[in-house]
């Protein structure tokens, strides 16, 4: 599945929605809910805390005229009390600036509940409204607090007190200014909290979108990988945050694996194919020439008895070639596979030293120096380690002239031991010595199979060595092997795999063949 190709535009797919958008909504929806919970707790205070104020006022003047002990009586004949009538029907105190409460009503009841005319003034329509509103003072003389009721459709805060000769005496308050500061405060927060939103809005819409610049390149560069181009990494940004920037690192290593193993994959399907053609081109050639003489001896063509026995020889040549080639085939297939290393302690000088005496009983004119002296034991299977002194020496055997010095040496160094085959030969090219442990490669398309050298890097780094070369036209050809006195695990490929091999610089060859059959009588 191919991705978009620009992050910013989002899929339009049911259920899916940007994750800009759900954190610009969450953070809107809060903070909302947080203006919203913030009016309403503080409408409600300032509610509490203004009606405390007139309650607190009227059961004072309630506390007042219980304590006073006046009497209507009294009150008429007090003229003090003109004035108190006069602010009670609101021509005064109706308009005091100084109080947020506004409207107190004053009226005196009969035993009906009537109100009573108090100093010679008639009861106002404010008073009449007021006896009308209370059914029954009775509950308000003892309340300990005022109470809600509604005087001509205005708010009121009511309560009672009992004079000194029983007459009962209201006394409310409105509440109206009180509501109306408090629908005010509701505005302005309401109208406050919403700029507060909708820059909230704007701040997280825009730091949303900066924030995930970071995840639009991931997907950016997903897409271009998606669509080939395995180089793309996700770039840093100023503006990552640390998970993101974790998110962006662990993103590219991870890319950086799958190009490599992408790479490795086709260099070694590359080299599989190569690796299939030059086995076929090598095992076709024997088998054409085998043909080419069975088909000379059925037509009759091969009559006298030396012509019989030099193709019986030269079919028993590319017999054993085949053989030998078929043999390291599997040897490779084997060491591609990591075998269980028959391991014990082998003494290499024994071993470098075998390998000189079957140089000199092969070359006895080569000059060989043999360096290894006393015993120097190592950890590894023996016959691999014969393989690989084999191959090296049948390397110089063949490459060489029989008259070239060559010197063998091993010794440990650092924990490690070292083994030299050297030889004062031609040397090689740089471009042969870069492909020498290639596989079915010949410097110079020389003799051999091609594959002594890939032999000798497997079976090393089997054992958990390595394998260098030094070479030059005219300087030689000096090949070293590291092993470990104890193997180690290998780095070579996981079973079953061909994997490309270092460049390296050396020639290759393989150990001798056999010596084929004597033919049947002709």
């Amino acid at each position: 599945m191919t991705l978009p190709r620009r992050f910013g535009r989002p899929l339009r797919r049911r259920g899916h929605y940007s994750l800009r958008a759900k954190l610009t909504l969450a953070n809107v929806i809060l903070l909302a809910v947080g203006v919203v919970a913030a009016t309403v707790c503080s409408a409600m205070a300032m509610r509490l805390y203004l009606l405390e104020s007139v309650d607190r006022e009227l059961m004072t003047t309630r506390d007042s005229i219980g304590t006073a002990r006046i009497s209507m009586e009294r009150i008429d004949a007090l003229s003090a009390l003109v004035a108190l009538s006069s602010r009670a029907s609101g021509t005064s105190s109706a308009g005091d600036a100084d109080s947020l409460v506004q409207g107190a009503v004053f009226t005196a009841l009969d035993g009906q509940g009537e109100p009573l005319t108090i100093a010679g003034f008639a009861p106002t329509d404010n008073q009449r409204a007021l006896a009308a509103a209370v059914d029954d003072p009775t509950p308000l003389l003892t309340a300990d607090e005022p109470h809600d009721i509604d005087v001509r459709g205005t708010p009121h805060r009511v309560t009672a007190a009992r004079m000194d000769d029983g007459t009962t005496v209201l006394l409310a308050t409105s509440t109206e200014s009180l509501h109306r500061v408090i629908g005010r405060a509701l505005k302005l927060d309401l109208a406050v909290g919403s700029l507060l939103v909708a820059a909230l809005a704007c701040l997280t819409l825009f730091s949303v979108r900066r924030r995930m610049r970071p995840l639009e390149d991931m997907v950016e560069t997903s897409s271009a990988i998606a669509e080939g181009d395995l180089t793309r990494r996700v770039p840093s940004s100023s503006e990552a945050t640390l998970e993101v920037e974790q998110l962006r690192l662990a993103l590219n290593s991870m890319l950086q694996q799958v190009e490599t193993a992408y790479l490795t994959r086709e260099r070694s399907a590359a080299q599989l194919r190569r690796f299939v053609g030059d086995a076929s081109h090598e095992l076709r050639t024997p088998l054409s020439a085998i043909r080419g003489y069975l088909q000379l001896y059925e037509r009759g063509m091969l009559t006298e008895p030396d012509e019989r026995r030099r193709a019986w020889d030269r079919m028993n040549d590319e017999v054993d070639r085949m053989g030998h080639l078929v043999d390291e085939l599997l040897t490779l297939a084997r060491l591609d596979q990591r075998p269980e290393l028959r391991l014990r302690n082998i003494d290499l000088t024994r071993l470098v030293r075998d390998a000189a005496a079957d140089l000199r009983a092969q070359q006895p004119d080569r000059p060989v120096t043999v360096g290894a002296d006393g015993t120097l034991l190592v950890r590894a299977d023996e016959s691999g380690l014969r393989q690989v002194l084999g191959n090296l020496v049948s390397n110089v055997r063949t490459h060489t002239p029989t008259d070239v010095p060559v010197r063998l040496v091993v010794e440990r160094v650092a924990g490690v031991v070292r083994l030299y085959v050297a030889d004062e030969g031609p040397g090689l090219a740089e471009e042969d010595a870069t492909r020498i442990f290639d596989r079915f490669f010949r410097a110079g398309g020389g003799a051999g199979s091609g594959l002594g050298m890939a032999i000798v890097q497997g079976v090393v780094e089997a054992h958990g060595g390595e394998v260098t070369v030094s070479t030059a036209p005219g300087d030689g050809l000096k090949v070293t092997v590291v092993l470990p006195t104890a193997p180690r695990p290998s780095s070579r490929a996981v079973p079953g795999s061909t994997p490309p091999r270092p460049a390296r610089r050396a020639r290759q060859d393989t150990a001798p063949a056999p010596s084929p059959p004597s033919p049947p009588p002709p």
